[in-house]
């Protein structure tokens, strides 16, 4: 369960913002959408999903791009750059591409997430310096790194390493480590690369190979990071790729069935050519009864694709406790069916395993308060001066004054009239006026 996600220095996030899953203090209504989990005795109070808004260019997209940037970083185990650039998120591969496009002079750039698993309240931070905006050439170096396990440093990585406290996780260390602490050390040292985390290489080898997983893991199967997702496609591999066969999954096809399919069924086929699964439309024939599978492009709406490379992703969020984070969650979806999936995430007798959803959109249906907490609806805004964007929540603005949120008040109208900000008044009428302007002057 993701906690806290801050970043400082990432595209147009120059100075450092806090996005956060922790329920806000003094809130009420939707409370049975929290995610409560003890963690050492204390009571952590987690959000189910959170919506992210602001106009075009504000920076929404960055908060969740710099968060699929640390996943990639974490899994690889480097600050390199990617030979892999088939993500459409640019900067996960070209790091180059972090640093914000307006300074001058290098400044650090960083990345601290804060999650729940296996009981375990686990921080990861990093700070890096990676030059200036496409500055490839860079000697880029780690500056400093830090992980904590429910409170305690575990190690701290600045211009010497320091390994903290290792008795909360003694089940977690190495029996060279046990046995032999004072020696590792100077072997921990030796094994710091200015390019490489010493989390994912030195202490990994050294101190916790099984920590190191339980983190990468979480990374790698939880952290479910969809950037762009006008691009998304659900990627499914077979056993046995020669066997051309139609795969249906039962549960995908039922909810393609709810949403609306022209065809009889859909499934994923894998042929010779290509190892990656695409999805397929299945027909039957009315004479013989067989099945026909064709190009579901051909046949199915954009919208209902999507939907449905989207939906295994909401069941592997609900069945494992994933966080599910999407660009453009919406887009080309129908509101009914988002609201059913919104509603699955609050629903506790079904998250029973804690997974969430975030988004971010721009259409208005979500500002109600009967659908999301006030800390669950955040804003990005841009300032029209020096580009730079900032992130704030709708409890920010408390419940009293001029300003306040109260509960149940309309949230989309006082939106529209830029009670919230995050809003641009956009009037293109000056453009077509000069254009027929200048027509009229021919």
């Amino acid at each position: 369960m993701l906690l806290e996600f801050k970043v400082e220095n990432y595209k147009s996030f120059l100075e450092e913002v806090t996005f956060s899953m922790v329920a806000a203090p003094k809130q009420s209504g939707l409370d049975y959408s929290l995610l409560k989990e003890k963690v050492k005795g204390k009571l952590v109070k987690g959000l189910s999903s959170s919506v992210i808004y602001g106009p075009n260019a504000a920076g929404k997209t960055n908060i969740i791009g710099a968060i699929d940037v640390l996943r990639a970083i974490i899994i690889r185990g480097n600050i390199r750059n990617s030979e892999e650039k088939n993500s459409p998120n640019a900067a996960a591969a070209a790091l180059e591409l972090i640093p914000n496009n307006r300074l001058t002079a290098a400044r650090p750039v960083k990345f601290s997430i804060t999650f729940l698993e296996k009981k375990m309240q686990i921080q990861y931070e990093i700070l890096m310096d990676l030059g200036t905006f496409l500055d490839e050439e860079y000697c880029r170096e780690i500056k400093e790194e830090r992980l904590s396990v429910n409170g305690e440093d575990i190690f701290i990585r600045s211009e010497n390493l320091t390994i903290g406290n290792l008795k909360g996780i003694e089940d977690f260390l190495s029996d060279i480590t046990n046995q032999n602490k004072e020696n590792v050390m100077g072997i921990a040292r030796n094994s710091l690369n200015k390019d490489e985390l010493f989390l994912t290489n030195g202490f990994k080898l050294i101190f916790s190979q099984k920590l190191v997983k339980l983190i990468v893991d979480w990374f790698t199967d939880k952290c479910m990071v969809i950037y762009r997702a006008d691009t998304i496609q659900l990627i499914k591999r077979f056993s046995d790729p020669k066997k051309k066969a139609v795969y249906v999954e039962r549960t995908t096809n039922q909810a393609a069935e709810l949403f609306g399919i022209n065809s009889n069924a859909v499934g994923y086929v894998v042929s010779d050519d290509e190892p990656e699964a695409k999805l397929y439309s299945i027909f039957k024939n009315a004479e013989n009864e067989k099945n026909t599978a064709i190009v579901s492009e051909i046949f199915e709406s954009y919208g209902t694709i999507r939907f449905i490379n989207m939906f295994p992703l909401v069941i592997k969020a609900i069945i494992t406790g994933g966080t599910l984070i999407v660009d453009e969650f919406d887009a080309s979806i129908h509101p009914m069916a988002l609201m059913s999936i919104i509603n699955i995430f609050h629903n506790d007798d079904i998250n029973i395993h804690h997974a969430q959803l975030i988004f971010n959109t721009h259409n208005p249906i979500f500002l109600n308060s009967n659908l999301f907490r006030r800390d669950e609806i955040k804003f990005v805004e841009r300032d029209d001066d020096n580009h730079y964007s900032t992130l704030y929540t709708l409890a920010s603005f408390g419940t009293t004054g001029e300003k306040g949120v109260r509960k149940h008040e309309d949230y989309m109208s006082k939106y529209f009239i830029s009670q919230y900000g995050a809003i641009k008044d956009i009037d293109f009428t000056p453009i077509f006026e000069q254009l027929i302007g200048d027509e009229s002057e021919v």
